[in-house]
């Protein structure tokens, strides 16, 4: 489809003016259908972002927050990125909307895809906004080239929400949305900060989805990049 990249100065007013954006296509959202979905992505590079947007004084209590992908560890872990957004976003104006978790108690990512299918349907679809980030391999949420579940994640015929994913080149067992859940949200957006990002996603384009998914969801969604060095 289209990558529409909005550039900014720094991270600052990055967070600032894409914080404003979200805000508004969710109140849009609530005063059409009464209520929204934000589906966020985990790392440190959303941290700044999720602390402005936690601030925004929109209805909250009419927004559900799930995210792109998790790993499979508890909550309390360094590595979940539902703590990394309990800490960050669901707090001040924030903590009134609604989560819905990708882990559930089962030890094995692969026997929980049922249960967490079932958490996701509790989201009305398609999702309103979801903001995705991109790893220096190019996968995005836990689509990652390396994995044997790829195929199957990139599959648009395959129209479950999510999947369990073991990827090679990085710890832990994951859950992830779809590319077909991703691609039909109502707005994507690819954040991304630093040179070295630019120039993967830049080289990404030219390579075979199957090498870099994050091409896969711009080849079949409009996405926004926001962007700053």
């Amino acid at each position: 489809m289209a990558l529409n990249t909005l550039a900014f100065t720094d991270a600052q007013q990055l967070n600032t003016e894409f914080a404003d954006t979200i805000a508004r296509l969710l109140s849009s959202e609530i005063n059409t259908a009464g209520t929204a979905s934000l589906v966020v992505s985990g790392g440190r590079t959303p941290m700044g972002l999720f602390e402005a947007l936690s601030k925004k004084q929109i209805d909250w209590s009419r927004v559900v927050v799930t995210l792109a992908d998790d790993r499979w560890v508890d909550e309390g872990h360094d590595d979940s990125n539902a703590k990394l957004v309990k800490t960050h976003l669901l707090k001040n104006e924030a903590a009134a909307a609604r989560f819905v978790s990708l882990k559930t108690e089962h030890e094995d990512a692969y026997d929980a895809e049922s249960s967490v299918e079932e958490l996701l349907k509790d989201i009305e679809m398609p999702f309103t906004v979801i903001i995705l980030g991109m790893g220096e391999d190019g996968h995005t949420a836990s689509l990652f080239p390396c994995s044997n579940e790829l195929k199957k994640g990139l599959d648009r015929e395959n129209k479950n929400r999510c999947l369990a994913v073991t990827p090679k080149t990085a710890p832990h067992q994951r859950m992830s949305l779809t590319l077909n859940s991703i691609v039909t949200s109502k707005n994507v957006f690819l954040h991304l900060t630093g040179t070295v990002k630019k120039q993967v996603l830049e080289k990404a384009m030219t390579a075979d989805s199957e090498i870099k998914p994050i091409v896969s969801v711009i080849n079949q969604a409009e996405v926004s990049l926001y962007w700053a060095p």
